[in-house]
């Protein structure tokens, strides 16, 4: 019998952990995927894509999926962090400027008025700055 141990909204992130999972020898499957790609918008309705193992195995992929493998990314990869400007800091991430707006803009008018930036939001001072 098989055990729903995760939902995600999209398949693609389903199948990001069935792969996690297949790399560690633990038998995993992608239910609902089919569905969600043909009516999306019911995605969270019907519960979403559901990831779904053995039970045997369900201990071994919540355990599996609970690891942060960042840093180990981190170390294989190298880090390309943007500096803030405002402080120095590199602990930023990536912020979209401009997105709410241009939603409520899409919304009202049906087309799309403002523009949408790319833009770091720093941690450390909380400051969003656009990305140069």
């Amino acid at each position: 019998m098989l055990v729903t141990i995760a939902r995600y909204s999209l398949p693609y992130e389903a199948h990001i952990a069935k792969s996690r999972l297949d790399s560690e020898g633990v038998p995993a499957f992608v239910a609902d995927e089919h569905t969600i790609n043909m009516q999306w918008l019911l995605s969270d309705a019907l519960g979403g894509v559901r990831l779904q193992v053995p039970e045997a195995h369900v201990d071994a992929a919540l355990a599996i999926l609970a690891e942060d493998r960042e840093q180990d990314l981190v170390e294989e990869q190298g880090v390309d962090a943007t500096p803030c400007p405002h402080c120095g800091s590199e602990d930023t991430e990536y912020q979209q400027i401009g997105r709410r707006w241009a939603f409520l803009a899409f919304l009202g008018l049906d087309f799309p008025l403002f523009p949408v930036k790319d833009g770091v939001r720093c941690k450390q001072c909380g400051r969003v700055s656009p990305v140069r």
